[in-house]
């Protein structure tokens, strides 16, 4: 058995997560030898009977039929040698020992930010975990969520919308993917992006692996952008988390009577950023757009999809340098006149903005 195949082996004892292993790893010499090693030198090293025992009752099939099993649903499975492996998740005190990945996770990636919620939300906060994910996703961001009902869903759906990259991560295992009205949503992800768990294949989604499940989503993340949530929700562990892990936290705020804005607004007073547009949480970063030739065209395609051919060719003219209104008209062999209902479209939509002197540059 080789020493990625022992990590996974031992990934699927559930009690055994990075300290441990790190621990395990000081009495024993090997991943391999902590899986050949007899009970009584198991608790020895520290582990309860009943770890020890779940050790024990691993089997070289029980191995064999999990990469066996993966290699057949499509996935890759990452341990923390491999170089696939998100360095910024090596950074969180309790990395995951394996990912189960559908999908490809690259560089542009460790530019994510999360949008989080509640299961639960209103058409509102829908509409605005949809609406910031693809503000995000098609300035080059990646969105993770943890493709649960509700904000979850609605944040990889406004990525998926523009073509952008997301990541879900889920609470169980792929041969149990929950929730099941997803799983269309869940492929479409793993061709924008990815969708990965910790969870052996066949872990159910029971309520103790969520928690785990947003240390993930948040330590995958730069910040954690919070849409809706309830008192007590699991959104706010996900914002523990992220406070936790040395990330920013962001909330919208919400009706002060409103169920699931009680756990917002309490954030915002806890010191959580107030946002109300993608430029509040783009200002605390120096986000740039993937190099990603793909990434960069599906970016492209999903700005001009929105505009007309003079709009189109408008945008084009205008950089990250300031353009003089005399120099836009000339560039189009336009009257000013006609330039300024463009103009106006383009800043509402957020994709220009003017400055002084009757300049203007891309926002």
């Amino acid at each position: 058995m080789t020493n990625k195949e022992a990590i996974v082996a031992l990934n699927m004892v559930n009690e055994i997560g990075s300290a441990r292993l790190a621990k395990l790893l000081k009495f024993f010499a090997t991943a391999q030898e902590i899986l050949r090693a007899p009970e009584h030198r198991l608790i020895a090293s520290g582990l309860n009977e009943k770890t020890a025992a779940k050790i024990r009752a691993i089997k070289n099939q029980d191995v064999e039929r999990e990469f066996n099993l993966a290699k057949r649903l499509g996935l890759n499975i990452l341990i923390q040698d491999d170089p696939e492996y998100p360095q910024i998740l090596k950074q969180i005190s309790s990395p995951p020992l394996a990912l189960y990945v559908k999908g490809e996770i690259i560089e542009q990636d460790e530019s994510a930010l999360a949008i989080v919620g509640s299961r639960l939300a209103s058409f509102s906060g829908l509409s605005l975990a949809e609406k910031f994910a693809a503000d995000l996703a098609v300035r080059g961001i990646t969105i993770i969520s943890g493709l649960a009902r509700g904000v979850d869903t609605a944040a990889h759906q406004g990525a998926l919308k523009v073509n952008g990259r997301t990541i879900a991560v889920m609470g169980s295992g792929f041969n149990q993917l929950y929730p099941v009205e997803n799983k269309k949503v869940a492929e479409e992800i793993s061709e924008n992006g990815a969708v990965i768990s910790e969870f052996c294949l066949d872990e159910k989604p029971l309520n103790y692996n969520f928690p785990r499940r947003n240390r993930i989503v948040s330590g995958l993340s730069r910040g954690v952008v919070v849409v809706e949530a309830a008192q007590n929700s699991g959104a706010l562990i996900t914002a523990d988390f992220a406070l936790e892990q040395g990330r920013d936290v962001f909330a919208l705020p919400g009706k002060i009577d409103a169920r699931n804005s009680a756990g917002t607004n309490q954030l915002i007073k806890q010191g959580a950023k107030l946002v109300t547009c993608v430029e509040d949480i783009l200002d605390e970063y120096n986000f740039k757009a993937s190099a990603h030739p793909a990434v960069k065209n599906r970016i492209k395609n999903a700005i001009d999809a929105n505009l007309n051919q003079g709009e189109s060719a408008l945008y084009d003219l205008i950089s990250n340098q300031p353009v003089s209104l005399d120099e836009i008209a000339e560039g189009l062999n336009l009257d000013i006149l006609q330039i300024f209902p463009m103009l106006l479209k383009l800043q509402v939509k957020k994709l220009i903005k003017p400055i002084a002197g009757k300049q203007y540059i891309r926002n």
